[in-house]
């Protein structure tokens, strides 16, 4: 009992500095950050912050996961909604890019290329890229077999969509210059689902 009580004290403690990580490095970037900083945010000594953590690296790489989690959990979540696939593809359009807006470090960790050093990152870019396009293809599967998208190639399909959607990422979260970004999205959405070409 005492050593289950241990592990489950030393797991909320872990957590605990890794979401003062996600805050600290939100605010001043991977490089800027200091270990100083996250044990300052986390309100504990930087020494016990190394009995967690070896590195300032291993700390991100810790964040960049649970971002990464909550992200793919809150996907699996809005599209279970609904089993109609048209409706199913607008709640994981939406949703994707309104999580992505709280979720910066996993953002920056997946467009920076000044983290391209560290070695997870890349990692972390083709596991996302794997999660989103077997989403994505799943969705569109679902309307192929009900007779409501016609499509030939899913997964090609699938892929372009994703590259449409972070076409809209760059203006979205690093430059905000999209106030209207709904609008945008929605028009996106209808030129996906209902094409340009008058029939």
């Amino acid at each position: 009992m005492e050593i289950l009580e241990k592990r489950s004290n030393k797991t909320k403690v872990r957590e605990s500095v890794i979401d003062a990580a996600r805050e600290v490095f939100s605010k001043y970037g991977y490089n800027k950050t200091t270990m100083d900083d996250i044990a300052h945010t986390a309100r504990r000594g930087k020494t016990s912050i190394y009995y967690y953590f070896s590195s300032k690296e291993e700390i991100f790489r810790a964040v960049i996961e649970k971002e990464a989690t909550l992200l793919v959990s809150e996907l699996q979540r809005a599209i279970g909604k609904t089993d109609d696939p048209e409706e199913k593809l607008r709640i994981y359009v939406h949703s994707r890019m309104n999580t992505f807006r709280g979720l910066s470090n996993f953002y920056i960790a997946l467009k920076d290329e000044l983290l391209d050093h560290l070695e997870f990152i890349e990692e972390a870019r083709k596991s996302y890229d794997k999660i989103e396009t077997g989403l994505v293809t799943e969705i569109l599967k679902q309307g192929v077999n009900k007779g409501i998208f016609l499509i030939e190639d899913i997964e090609y399909t699938a892929v372009t969509i994703i590259t449409a959607l972070k076409g809209l990422e760059l203006p979205l979260y690093v430059y905000d210059i999209f106030p209207d970004i709904e609008d945008r999205i929605n028009a996106l959405l209808n030129i996906i689902l209902y094409g340009i070409v008058k029939r």
